[in-house]
This record gives structure tokens, C-alpha cells and sequence, in this order.
């Protein structure tokens, strides 16, 4: 998949099959609008394309409020985004900067700039709530009525429905602040993970008998937080079973190398020998977030963060071992 910042590139093709959207989390109902896409894409003989925003464009104007309680939790990182949207077959996505001049532009300016000049779309399919420019003043009559004038066809997409639930970025985030990541894992069509570049640390995990992989979460507010058993992917041929601590380390002091940001960090119940001590830094790793086992806790101390650590990887042992004896349950029976 191609990936563009903003839509004036000389590489982006002539012309394209359109949708836009934040796509945070890229749940079910997006996978259902994207399939339907590439196959309209497909039918016209044009390249599929998604439009997408970063920032989301809620956390622009919370910002601009400086009210950042305003902002949604993300789901997703950018790079978590891309991912998905690449896995689901979308021949190029353009990322545009989602700030003032963008948001202020009227619906007829948004159309003409963006779709007509910009991307050329000559099929745009949105949401049954879509609604673009300044003050959220376009909507999905006046752009079909736009289509019908300048030559491009609009279609609209019903919302996506699982076991009577509306698939949306909301009810996945709801999922992930309750801890229900078997909801979210449903709503998703695959489990929840956070992926990126293992970073250096403050080595405390090493001091602590629990060497992590630290992945930054660069947005201030994650969907998820806690404690977590978690899988890792990346280190080895298949995922190694682990336990993950989403958030802000609160025992820890904000001053420390990480600033006070949101870190994932990773022990990883089984080390791969090959790596060595050193051997994961720098590379690309996802981690799954299986079950929750309980929200951030503060400790008295790193002797009580040591024993909470052991305690976790004892559930999260259990945890994995309860699975696969489901798992065994489950062959028997489909061999009988």
C-alpha cells in the first residue's frame, strides 16, 4: 500500500475509489466498508484509497479548547492504522494534517480541493453518519447531489452490526476501558495489540528480575490501560506468551527516562536464547492484550512492585495454561 502525506504528489494515481474516515481501531464495520470498496474499486478499474487524519480531528479541537479531556482515547496507532488498512487490500491511503485551515474549509471547498482536484475520486463510499467541513455542514445529500454535478458516483454504507451490537470506534473503545477484551477482540474480528520499535528503557525491569520490551504509546490517552496477558509477536517463528503493563507507571518516578509517557511494557514468559540480553532492541514487535488482569497500581515501593510483577506472571501462566487445555478439550471433541 501506498502512503502519502496530503494529496498533492505526483505519484498518486490519476484517478481513485474513495472513502474517508478517522478508521480508529479499523474494526469490523470498516473492515465491511473496505471490502465493499476494493470491490467497487475492482468493478471500475480504478485504485482503491482511503483518506484518513492525523491528528483525529476531535483531538485538534480539544486542543485548540485546551481542554484535552475533549480528545477520544486511541485505539490505534498511526502506524497500527496503516497496518491494517494494508492487510485489508487498499491500494494507497492519504494521511492529511488535520488542523485549523483544514477544518475550516467549507463542504464545496472540501469537494472541489480535496475529491475533485486533489484525489480525482471518481467513486466516494462514506458512513451512514458522515458529515465533512467547517461546522460539520456537509452531509451525505450534498455531496451525492456534488457527485450527480461533477461526474462522480457517492454511495452509502449502513452501520455494521455484531450479535445486535453497532460496530463502531465507540463501542471498541468502551470494550477497552471496561477490560472486556474478548468484546473488543470480537468487535475488532482479531485481538487487541499495540505494535512499534523496542526502545531503550531505565533497565529497571532487568534490576527487577523481569526484563521488558518497552513500546511508546505516543498518544496521551490509550483505549486500554492496566495489566494485561499479553502475546508477542516478531521475536521468534511463533508468539511467545507474556504479561503487559499499559500506562503510565505510576510507582515509578514521572521524572525517569520515559517522561511520564504511556509505555507498554512486556516481560516475556519464555526468552528466546538467541536473542541474548540485547537482541530485541530496534525491532518491530506486536503485542497482543489477551485479558486484563487488573488496572495500574501503585506499590509501596519496589519490593512490593517485585512481588505484584511474580503475582502477574503466575496469573498470566495460569491464564495461558487454562487456554490450552480448552484448546485440547476442543481437538478431542472435533476428532470424535
Amino acid at each position: 500500500m501506498n502512503v502519502f502525506r496530503g494529496y498533492r504528489h505526483l505519484l498518486l494515481a490519476p484517478e481513485c475509489a474513495l472513502t474517508i474516515g478517522n478508521f480508529d481501531g479499523v474494526h469490523r464495520g470498516h473492515q465491511a466498508m473496505l471490502a465493499l470498496l476494493k470491490s467497487e474499486a475492482q468493478h471500475r478499474g480504478l485504485p482503491s484509497c482511503v483518506m484518513t487524519f492525523e491528528p483525529h480531528p476531535r483531538d485538534c479541537f480539544a486542543a485548540l479548547a485546551r481542554k484535552p479531556e475533549l480528545a477520544p482515547p486511541r485505539i490505534a496507532t498511526l502506524r497500527d492504522k496503516l497496518t491494517e488498512l494494508a492487510r485489508c487490500g487498499i491500494d494507497q491511503c492519504v494521511v492529511l494534517p488535520f488542523d485549523t485551515r483544514l477544518s475550516a474549509q467549507t463542504p464545496q471547498t472540501f469537494i472541489d480541493d480535496v475529491l475533485l482536484r486533489g484525489l480525482k475520486a471518481r467513486y466516494v463510499l462514506v458512513g451512514d453518519d458522515f458529515r465533512f467541513g467547517a461546522k460539520r455542514a456537509g452531509d451525505y445529500a450534498m455531496l451525492d447531489a456534488a457527485g450527480q454535478t461533477a461526474g462522480f458516483d457517492v454511495a452509502r454504507m449502513n452501520s455494521y452490526e455484531v450479535q445486535s451490537t453497532r460496530v463502531s470506534s465507540s463501542t471498541v473503545r468502551q470494550a477497552l476501558a471496561a477490560g472486556d477484551m474478548a468484546q473488543a477482540a470480537s468487535l475488532l474480528g482479531r485481538p487487541y495489540s499495540i505494535s512499534g520499535h523496542v526502545v531503550h528503557g531505565r533497565k529497571l525491569g532487568r534490576d527487577l528480575g523481569f526484563r521488558t520490551l518497552n513500546l511508546r504509546f505516543a498518544h496521551s490517552r490509550p483505549a486500554a490501560s492496566g495489566i494485561f496477558v499479553a502475546r508477542v509477536h516478531g521475536l521468534a517463528d511463533q508468539g511467545l506468551p507474556g504479561v503487559a503493563s499499559l500506562g503510565v507507571r505510576p510507582t515509578i518516578d514521572a521524572n525517569d527516562i520515559n517522561g511520564g509517557r504511556v509505555l507498554l511494557e512486556t516481560h516475556c514468559l519464555e526468552w528466546p536464547g538467541s536473542l541474548g540480553p540485547e537482541g530485541a532492541y530496534g525491532k518491530i514487535v506486536r503485542v497482543e492484550l489477551l485479558h486484563k488482569l487488573h488496572d495500574e497500581l501503585k506499590y509501596d515501593g519496589l519490593d512490593a512492585l517485585q512481588k505484584g510483577i511474580a503475582k502477574d506472571c503466575d496469573d498470566a501462566r495460569a491464564f495461558f495454561a487454562a487456554m490450552h487445555g480448552e484448546t485440547a478439550r476442543q481437538t478431542t471433541r472435533d476428532r470424535i
